[in-house]
């Protein structure tokens, strides 16, 4: 005898949303919730699986046995199957089996909506809530000026599982890093921390970009609230929070969404569009109105319930074409012979318009790597409506300059300027990433060319020009200290390093980096725009010497930059300013803290009446060796 009462969250107009592709609240109806129905305690569950013959809701209640508890089909033709099963209480695990109309396959699924999920290796699903009191009012009041791109954004990208290990190497809890990650963001200065997906994955080699509980924080470090408890810590302290989102593949691991209900249901039909070359995944079917819910709800259920104040967009470029590592033959043209998925664009506007409907004071970023146009403008005027993009082409180009010994870089000053004549078509965040340490390539340290002091004086270099360039600034764990080897997910950073001089000096340099990025809004109140930036010269490649002015709102506030990518000292080099005064400088990163020789100007230089650069006044610099120095005008 069947043990599932009828019982239904859904309306009519619910249903009407879901079938649209604009019901973004779905977790609020799917999945397993905890309630009461006439007085009896228990869990109403509903799934999505249109081609099911039977759906039973199987676990550790009813001994896994099939057919125990069979699930109602809705009339409406929408898919869903729902039910109320009495007694079944918070912390059961349980899947649903679902047998389908094609040739009678049967799958055991994993709840798409499951609030948590079983550590792996282990797969089921576990009934929770998300009961928690948060104390971040504070933060949440505020975080409209946060997260506004005319404030600073610089954001430390970490990876749960190798940031920091206990003494036995194993992970640190969500609950610990409460207390060690929290501290150390705050120490350092970031303004944003950006977390690799904790979303539930099965595989620790995906790094998390393998998803199989899209509702679900990872059990790895602990459960849903001690990730809310995590969350909160940052926001009291004054830290964003951005997680990593992945709308554009997942695997086929038999408990995940692939061939969910014996259909290609979450991915598309046609394996030319639903599979991953690269990764060995599927991608979802954009083009169906249910799956564009369930992901929009997905992104909306991140930031509503775990107060999160971005979302950054993995692997966009590989949504967007259809040609995306694919060969001649292996894609379709789309309907105006065009190599877009015009799927995708509809869905990437329609995330963005719910986001920044529902909370317009956070972030969207997508990590695309083409010069796909107006991906960070409106919707409105054509855009897909992300806040912000990777700089791809400037971490690209910057790094390979970098590469590069010192006394070849006058032939290469194109691979720093180039990135200025279309700094500005896009809301543009510059990521030294996870991406740029891994396969072979390398530490950033490891890239600098050099002795010991060289590569360390490149290595500050680099980060001066990057905080100093227009744009928000991203940095992968490890890197504000100068981690040595390449990263290791299975380990922790090399924390060690930092008793030797070069590697503290450069945490101290990212230190007061972040502070000289924060406390002058010449750096960031047009970051993002045209006049926010000017070059003082940007031709003198012999001496390998940038220099420009950063603006903000009050040009009185202007700061001046120079860039000197050789280990030469340049005495008296001179360069145009805008104004008549004084030029004292507030930030040298060959400063003797940071480990460097001390080519250090204390005193105030007075600006000549002397045209130079085009400029009616200037003044003589003594540029540091491998140095960015930062000035005020007074």
């Amino acid at each position: 005898m069947n043990q599932v009462q009828v019982h239904s969250l859904f309306t009519d107009f619910d249903i009407d949303l879901f079938k649209a592709g604009k019901h973004f609240r779905l977790y609020e109806k799917m999945g397993a919730h905890l309630t009461e129905v006439n007085g009896v305690k228990g869990v109403y569950f509903a799934v999505w699986a249109p081609s099911a013959r039977s759906v039973s809701v199987v676990g550790d209640f009813n001994y896994w046995i099939q057919g125990e508890h069979l699930l109602n089909v809705r009339w409406d033709s929408s898919g869903i199957w729902e039910g109320f099963i009495p007694g079944v209480e918070k912390g059961t695990t349980y899947k649903y089996k679902i047998q389908s109309n094609n040739n009678g396959i049967i799958t055991e699924k994993a709840d798409p909506f499951a609030l948590y999920c079983e550590h792996p290796p282990q797969t089921a699903s576990i009934i929770w809530d998300l009961d928690y009191k948060w104390k971040d009012k504070k933060w949440m009041d505020i975080r409209k000026d946060k997260n506004g791109l005319d404030n600073p954004f610089s954001v430390y990208e970490v990876h749960l599982g190798s940031w920091r290990r206990n003494s036995e190497g194993k992970f640190l809890t969500y609950l610990e890093l409460a207390d060690q990650l929290v501290d150390y963001v705050k120490e350092t200065g970031f303004t944003h921390v950006e977390f690799m997906p904790i979303m539930e994955y099965p595989y620790d080699p995906s790094w998390g970009y393998q998803l199989v509980g899209y509702f679900a924080p990872t059990s790895r470090f602990g459960k849903p609230q001690d990730f809310m408890v995590l969350v909160d810590k940052l926001h009291q302290a004054g830290i964003g929070v951005i997680l990593d989102w992945v709308p554009s593949h997942f695997p086929d691991d038999a408990h995940g969404l692939g061939f969910f209900d014996g259909s290609n249901l979450y991915e598309h039909p046609d394996r030319r569009k639903g599979y991953h070359p690269d990764w060995k995944s599927l991608v979802f079917n954009y083009g169906r109105n249910e799956v564009r819910s369930f992901l929009i709800s997905n992104a909306i259920f991140w930031l509503k319930n775990y107060h999160a104040d971005g979302l950054r967009v993995d692997a966009v470029a590989s949504m967007l074409y259809l040609d995306y590592s694919r060969e001649d033959g292996e894609w379709e043209p789309n309907i105006y012979g065009g190599r877009e998925n015009l799927d995708t664009i509809s869905f990437l506007k329609d995330f963005n318009e719910a986001v920044y409907a529902d909370f317009p004071d956070t972030q969207t970023i997508a990590e695309e790597s083409t010069s796909f146009p107006m991906v960070s403008r409106p919707t409105f005027i054509g855009g897909l409506g992300f806040g912000m993009k990777w700089m791809m082409g400037w971490m690209h180009d910057t790094l390979q300059y970098f590469k590069k010994e010192s006394v070849y870089r006058k032939y290469h000053q194109n691979d720093l300027t180039f990135s200025m004549t279309y700094a500005f078509t896009e809301n543009f965040m510059l990521p030294l990433s996870h991406d740029e340490v891994v396969y072979g390539k390398q530490s950033i340290l490891g890239r600098m060319p050099g002795d010991e002091w060289q590569k360390f004086a490149n290595l500050r270099l680099l980060y001066g020009y990057m905080f100093t360039h227009p744009g928000g600034k991203l940095l992968f764990q490890g890197a504000e200290f100068g981690q040595s080897s390449e990263w290791n997910f299975e380990g922790s950073l090399d924390w060690h390093l930092l008793q030797f001089g070069y590697h503290a000096g450069i945490k101290k340099c990212i230190t007061d980096l972040n502070a000289l990025y924060k406390s002058n809004p010449a750096f960031y109140e047009k970051q993002f725009h045209v006049d926010g930036f000017e070059w003082i010269n940007y031709s003198d490649a012999e001496n390998a010497v940038l220099s420009y002015i950063r603006k903000g709102n009050n040009e009185k506030e202007s700061l001046i930059v120079i860039c000197n990518f050789t280990p030469v000292v340049r005495e008296k080099y001179r360069i145009g300013l805008p104004t008549k005064g004084k030029l004292t400088q507030i930030f040298n990163s060959d400063s003797t803290e940071y480990g460097g020789s001390g080519v250090v100007t204390s005193k105030p230089i007075k600006i000549e009446n002397m045209p130079w650069n085009y400029r009616d006044y200037s003044a003589e610099l003594v540029l540091p060796p491998l140095g960015v120095t930062v000035y005020k005008i007074s």
